[in-house]
């Protein structure tokens, strides 16, 4: 039974967090993986490329996705150098997906900065996406699995999928959270998933863990989007880099809104298909979104939405070796939960 929100621990001053507490482990792959995305993302002839990329890669972004590609690896003692590959390729898509969405949701900042498409524009943005879709498949062919091509060329189909999806359901108050969990395993899980599972590939692991760490990606990336979405409506805009109620603005059907609407009398469905469906939005509209959405406990039954994922998480890790590495990817699961408390 997934334990109360309040049991979910939360970073403090006094240690480091699990996330920190990884990268200080892996920061020598770390560091590799960040020469490969330099190395990769230059171009002799179209000097627009490593200018747009460098933007959103130097930005100061987690990395969490090739992480998770390095530890996984680390798992079963990989020594090799095709982990770091793989890592860059994770990050490479990972990084054409944001800018591509940053133009398809005609954002205004991403990581605290503003986005590529606003300093430069929009077809900028989509090409240098493209380049770096191209740059990724050039990575993950040289480790020479096709397994391992196949994992990573499936998610980022899967990707693509999600995102068209959460385009048409957007604005949509019939989007049930059915519907809302196919766009966020899509756009989101899918990646984690193919991240934590190529990693375990690479270094051969036993099959029952390679599926483990698959799983373990999926529930883990299902979780994460869902405290994003989350984050979108707690006030936290300075430490997330984007401004609080992006999602609101643009319409999306996120969790919180499609369980405040579902919970909504007649004159609060109104006012969403005011805002959310016709898009007509005035001042103060925001701060009725949540006060509706806390009426009807929409927040922190996402939260335990999230946590539940979370928990699930954890438990697919059960399969494999206790260690360091794996006590930490562990607590990483709770974590991206903590950051909502």
């Amino acid at each position: 039974m997934p334990r109360s929100l309040s049991s979910v621990p939360v970073e403090v001053e006094s240690g480091p967090s699990p996330y920190d507490r990884m990268r200080a482990a892996l920061a020598d792959d770390m560091a590799r993986v960040d020469a490969t995305l330099r190395e990769r993302m230059a171009s002799r002839h179209a000097p627009r490329i490593p200018e747009v990329t460098a933007h959103l890669v130097e930005a100061g972004g987690k990395r969490l996705r090739p992480l998770l590609t390095l530890a996984a690896a680390r798992l079963f003692g990989y020594e090799g150098e095709n982990h770091v590959r793989l890592a860059a390729t994770v990050e490479f898509i990972h990084t054409a997906t944001l800018l591509h969405d940053d133009v398809v949701d005609e954002s205004a900042r991403r990581r605290g900065r503003p986005t590529a498409n606003l300093l430069w524009d929009n077809k900028s943005s989509v090409l240098v996406g493209d380049y770096l879709f191209a740059r990724a498949f050039q990575l993950m062919v040289e480790p020479g699995s096709m397994r391992i091509l196949g994992v990573l060329a499936d998610a980022a189909a899967t990707i693509a999928e999600g995102e068209v999806l959460q385009l048409t359901a957007t604005a949509r108050l019939s989007t049930s959270e059915d519907v809302y969990l196919q766009i966020v395993r899509g756009k989101t899980a899918a990646l984690f998933a193919a991240a934590t599972e190529v990693g375990a590939l690479i270094a051969s692991a036993p099959e029952p863990h390679v599926a483990a760490l698959r799983d373990y990606g999926d529930a883990l990336g299902i979780s994460f989007q869902i405290a994003d979405d989350l984050l979108d409506y707690g006030g936290l805009g300075a430490r997330i880099g984007k401004n609080v109620g992006d999602d609101f603005r643009e319409r999306k059907m996120s969790l919180p809104v499609i369980r405040a609407v579902a919970a909504a009398d007649p004159e609060e469905r109104a006012f969403w298909l005011r805002t959310i469906e016709k898009g007509d939005q005035v001042p103060g509209d925001l701060d009725q979104a949540l006060a509706l959405m806390a009426r009807h406990g929409a927040l922190e039954g996402a939260r335990a939405t999230a946590l539940s994922h979370s928990e699930r998480a954890r438990a697919a890790l059960t399969a494999l070796p206790d260690s360091p590495m794996k006590r930490d990817l562990d607590e990483l699961a709770d974590y991206v939960v903590a950051r909502l408390v």
